[in-house]
């Protein structure tokens, strides 16, 4: 499918159990949906949501959207990070979580759903990878070997990045169908730089968050990781999480990317071949559309 894609989005999310904070219970149907058929309008045709088991997520709330939008959803398999995980990753092996991953992508979601299209957003805390969060990066790369769908990842705050690009370096993956998500937050060229030369991908997947890291610096780190020509491993999201991300609350909205964020890039002498890799070719690639 042609068009662009913004390959980490939440279209429903509840971490509120969690967090202790109604806000981040995202089931706003009709504003999401109204806010979707505006990405159809900027050329969205595809969105990647990260929501996984124990996210809240609700895959037929959101293949109602997909139905409703035109909008190709691609849903996902997987387990987030504690303290966010389901009592199943306790109890479980890293076997049987695999076999559920596996389960999930081969005949569809909680067994009748679609099929998963992507592992993620498996993710590490901050400076550290727990032992349970281990065990689910353990299982989510025997079914990306099984399966070969793609793994997408949660860094908290951009950090543990290099240490995710070895254990999947070690793990014989194709380093090009990884993204290791929130990389701009790490606020450190340099160091996405480092991450980069892995082979993998990284998410700048928090656009538009400029209360953790301001536009203006993500801006001047796509402008240098331009003219290194390094935008084939980058791809771009914005990853709303609460109520208040949203429009009606008075947030900036799903489409912040294509009506603030790119007149940004290309005032900055972005060219739009850039703007094409990652927002177009190397979502599809990693995707394997």
């Amino acid at each position: 499918m042609n068009g662009y894609t913004l390959m980490h989005e939440h279209t429903t999310i509840d971490l509120s159990g969690v967090k202790k904070d109604m806000d981040c219970r995202m089931d706003c149907f009709e504003e999401t949906l109204k806010e979707y058929l505006a990405l159809y309008e900027q050329g969205v045709r595809t969105i990647v949501d990260v929501t996984n088991d124990g996210m809240g997520r609700n895959s037929a709330y959101v293949s109602e959207i997909e139905n409703k939008t035109g909008i190709r959803i691609v849903q996902s398999t997987g387990f987030y990070k504690e303290p966010f995980l389901p009592e199943r990753v306790y109890g479980q092996s890293v076997q049987q979580m695999a076999d559920w991953m596996i389960g999930e992508i081969r005949d569809g979601i909680e067994g009748g759903g679609p099929k998963a299209g992507m592992i993620g957003e498996i993710g590490t805390s901050k400076n550290t990878m727990t032992e349970m969060e281990k065990k689910v990066f353990d299982a989510a790369v025997i079914a990306a070997g099984e399966t070969g769908r793609p793994i997408y990842t949660h860094t908290t705050l951009g950090t543990y990045a290099l240490e995710q690009a070895a254990y999947f370096k070690a793990s014989g993956l194709p380093m090009n169908r990884i993204v290791l998500g929130h990389i701009d937050l790490s606020g450190d060229l340099d160091y996405i730089c480092r991450v980069l030369d892995s082979g993998v991908c990284v998410g700048f997947d928090t656009v538009g968050k400029n209360n953790y890291f301001p536009d203006e610096k993500r801006v001047e780190f796509l402008m240098a990781l331009e003219a290194q020509d390094r935008l084939d491993q980058v791809v771009l999201s914005e990853d709303l999480t609460r109520k208040s991300h949203l429009k009606f609350k008075g947030g900036i909205g799903y489409c912040y990317l294509f009506e603030t964020f790119i007149p940004m890039l290309k005032a900055a002498g972005l060219k739009q071949e850039s703007l094409d890799k990652m927002l177009i070719h190397n979502p599809a690639r990693i995707l394997g559309n």
